[in-house]
């Protein structure tokens, strides 16, 4: 396939750029390079012949159009975002804009392009979501592709209204759209304002560990690398107008995961005490969603995925890369916000 990638340079997008290229798929990476982009990501796949790089804002119609002409995808994958919760409550407006928006031009843009080929069944538009847009879970359940939206953040509204607009695309024009909502993510080329690498890189540097609350949140952590395999095959099997939860089948409070985050760091690069001892309880940030759980029947039974790494194995090998890379990491902490605590008005 021709996959064009949007927020290809980001974390999760980077994945899927790498994975399938690796795949055999040609890629063209669409991505507008802000702060949380980093085309170190792709470094790996860059020269390949079925690599292509589009310095793009999904925000900008005409930009988007001149890329689908150029290139004439077979599918889209559509991962370009603004993520990070905490940033969205100190600046809502970017995330309506990129999340809300962007998604509007991107939908719009394959419509015309869908349309003008002669609408080819073959032709995909794969909106990636979160399962934020569900809001919170008490102690029991999980989320089902059936659930419904209840967003209680500024970011998992815009990517409710994103994931409503997709739909209504399919039901109105008849666009093939498929949709995926995806449990928390982490591993290797995680950028360095989320929980995880936060953890990983405060305890190297002997800094605090801030952890919300009493650390009680739970939520269902997917390794990259597993959600990307699934992407890809949602983007190939996936039946037109279906949604599919994507979840790693791996809950833990956060407060479980940081302390697991500390042993293995204790194991790798022993300090003169415990990283766990710089766990430091904060003030919980707004709208903090208790748990997220997700139920992946769907796409265990009709696409035959099932994650493949537990918390455990997947901790290990992100630990790890950090602490080979500290060239990628490093100079990404100089960026505005980063290592801030954001969430709250300033």
């Amino acid at each position: 396939m021709k996959l064009i990638v949007t927020g290809g340079a980001g974390f999760i997008g980077s994945a899927v750029v790498r994975q399938a290229i690796s795949s055999g798929h040609q890629v063209v990476n669409l991505d507008a390079l802000t702060y949380a982009a980093c085309l170190d990501n792709v470094a790996s796949v860059a020269g390949s012949p079925n690599y292509v790089f589009e310095h793009v804002d999904i925000r900008n119609r005409a930009d988007v159009d001149r890329v689908f002409r150029d290139h004439q995808p077979n599918a889209v994958m559509h991962l370009a975002a603004e993520s990070h919760v905490d940033r969205s409550i100190d600046g809502p407006g970017a995330f309506v804009e990129t999340n809300v928006n962007g998604t509007f031009n991107l939908l719009e843009a394959s419509r015309s392009y869908w349309f003008d080929a002669g609408k080819p069944e073959s032709f995909r538009f794969h909106h990636v979501s979160t399962d934020e847009v569900y809001g919170s879970l008490g102690a029991e359940g999980k989320f089902t592709e059936d659930t419904a939206y209840a967003p209680n953040s500024p970011y998992s509204a815009s990517k409710a209204a994103s994931d409503h607009l997709v739909r209504a695309w399919y039901e109105t024009y008849g666009l093939p759209v498929v949709i995926t909502n995806c449990s928390n993510n982490y591993g290797p080329y995680h950028f360095p304002e989320k929980l995880i690498p936060v953890v990983i890189l405060n305890a190297l540097a002997g800094k605090p560990i801030p952890i919300y609350g009493k650390g009680e949140n739970i939520r269902d952590w997917l390794f990259v690398e597993d959600h990307t395999d699934a992407l890809l095959t949602v983007v190939q099997k996936g039946v037109i107008g279906r949604s599919y939860n994507i979840g790693g089948e791996n809950e833990a409070r956060n407060i479980d995961l940081v302390r697991m985050i500390c042993g293995i760091l204790d194991d790798k690069a022993p300090a003169n005490r415990s990283y766990s001892s710089l766990i430091n309880y904060v003030t919980d940030r707004p709208g903090h969603d208790l748990r997220y759980a997700i139920d992946p029947t769907r796409i265990a039974s009709e696409l035959g995925w099932r994650p493949s790494v537990t918390l455990q194995q997947g901790l290990e090998k992100t630990v790890q890369w950090y602490l080979d890379n500290e060239s990628w990491w490093k100079p990404l902490q100089t960026r505005q916000g980063v290592g801030e605590r954001l969430g709250e008005a300033r």
